[in-house]
């Protein structure tokens, strides 16, 4: 961490003048690409998925593993994000963004099964149902080293935040371990100052905190910013930074990081007023896009003070409760890597029509539930994956994905294979 850092503040001190050619565009930007005198600008994306899952999904395969390894595969469609852009430029510096998205395919209610309670059928409503505003803010720019954004803005922490969009990642469906530990997409209310200097950019942000009552197991803190609410409670509040170093013409190099805390920061506040609930969070990520090559990868740690006490929170107990009355572990760590090779880079006729053929391979290892000795232990919530698969572009905006992803549980827990095939693009059309 120190030499990365050290890395970074060398290469802002150092004669590079501007940012390379094939630099990536991070989530917070992709809703803007105003052609020259354009003012309006209007884009998205959108992923269809399937897969076939060849492991039980009976409530207590994990609690009785063994009557449940020979169980029925199955199979689900899904939409999992189809997403519009919308962006307008004012004039003077002032511009607005806007990212509504429509998740799996509808918007309501839905009903799950519990697996923390037992197969318990829930019904789930959150807030707006499944159609979110991701992003919505105004911004001012004064240079290129300075603008302020205002409103509803992504939180750049870890790769698959800060680089969400379908062809920005090889698997059909978003990379499990930081999808699973942390909000996907992360997005809050605040305020950013960000910039570019030479090959850095930086992002500081002022936000909303997180709520503990919403933190679980099996998640973590992922579901920490929802709210049930017409209005998000504000009565805590936390920071996040990132810096981004494009080293080179292909290499970027990533830093971020959160903190904040999380307890009583819910509609009625708990009468434990000495608890706080301190979320750190801190990741380390690169991309590599060079020589027909992709390589991607990530590591991502956090710390939850006051872990233990989570579940003991007022109204996290009772049945009529909408909050899950599950432990919450007092660390989380998620770490990923994949890399692709485009093999049509190898034949001149299909190389020259820019359709490409990515064959990849990925290593995931998360785990939402590091607890501390006084917590019950659930050793199925530490999981491997390894996925090997195809990425084919026929176009610049559309790719067609598929893989066979291998979960890797610890004995006496069953492994969980599957299949998987998706579609998606990502474009403006104005």
């Amino acid at each position: 961490m120190k030499n990365l850092i050290q890395l970074l503040v060398f290469a802002a001190m150092g004669s590079l003048a501007v940012m390379p050619a094939s630099a990536q565009v991070s989530a917070s930007d992709s809703v803007m690409n105003h052609a020259t005198g354009k003012r309006l600008s209007i884009g998205g994306y959108g992923e269809v998925a399937y897969s076939r899952n060849y492991y039980s999904d009976n409530v207590y395969k994990y609690s009785v593993p063994k009557q449940h390894k020979d169980d029925p595969s199955y199979g689900r469609f899904d939409i999992p994000h189809a997403v519009i852009y919308l962006s307008y430029d004012f004039g003077k510096g002032w511009t607005m963004g806007s990212e509504i998205e429509f998740e799996h395919g509808g918007t309501g209610s839905a009903y799950e099964r519990e697996f923390e309670e037992g197969g318990e059928w829930e019904s789930e409503t959150e807030k707006g149902g499944e159609v979110e505003l991701e992003q919505f803010w105004l911004q001012k720019s004064f240079s290129r080293a300075i603008n302020l954004r205002f409103g509803h803005i992504v939180v750049p922490v870890g790769l698959n935040n800060s680089y969400h969009e379908p062809l920005n990642f090889f698997t059909v469906y978003r990379p499990e371990g930081e999808n699973t530990i942390l909000p996907s997409t992360w997005h809050q209310t605040g305020v950013s100052l960000w910039g570019y200097y030479k090959r850095i950019k930086y992002e500081v942000q002022f936000l909303e905190g997180l709520d503990a009552m919403n933190f679980t197991r099996d998640n973590w803190i992922h579901n920490g910013t929802h709210s049930a609410f017409e209005f998000e409670p504000a009565s805590k509040y936390a920071g996040a930074a990132r810096v981004d170093w494009f080293a080179t013409d292909g290499l970027r190099l990533g830093i971020s990081g959160y903190y904040g805390t999380s307890i009583n920061n819910s509609l009625m506040n708990d009468s434990k007023q000495d608890l706080k609930g301190a979320v750190s969070i801190g990741s380390i990520d690169f991309t590599w896009n060079r020589n027909n090559w992709i390589v991607r990868g990530q590591a991502t740690y956090g710390h939850l003070g006051d872990a233990y006490y989570v579940k003991t929170l007022s109204g996290r107990s009772t049945k009529t409760s909408p909050y899950s009355g599950s432990e919450v572990g007092k660390n989380a760590v998620a770490i990923g890597i994949e890399a692709g090779y485009d093999v049509f880079s190898q034949i001149s006729s299909l190389r020259n029509d820019n359709q490409k053929l990515y064959v990849f391979g990925r290593y995931d290892y998360y785990n939402p539930y590091i607890r501390d000795n006084r917590q019950d232990a659930y050793d199925y919530e530490k999981r491997q994956i390894m996925t090997f698969g195809l990425n084919y572009y026929p176009i610049k905006q559309i790719v067609l994905k598929a893989d066979y992803s291998h979960r890797f549980l610890d004995s006496p827990y069953n492994d969980e294979p599957s299949l998987n095939f998706g579609i998606a693009y990502e474009g403006f059309f104005l």
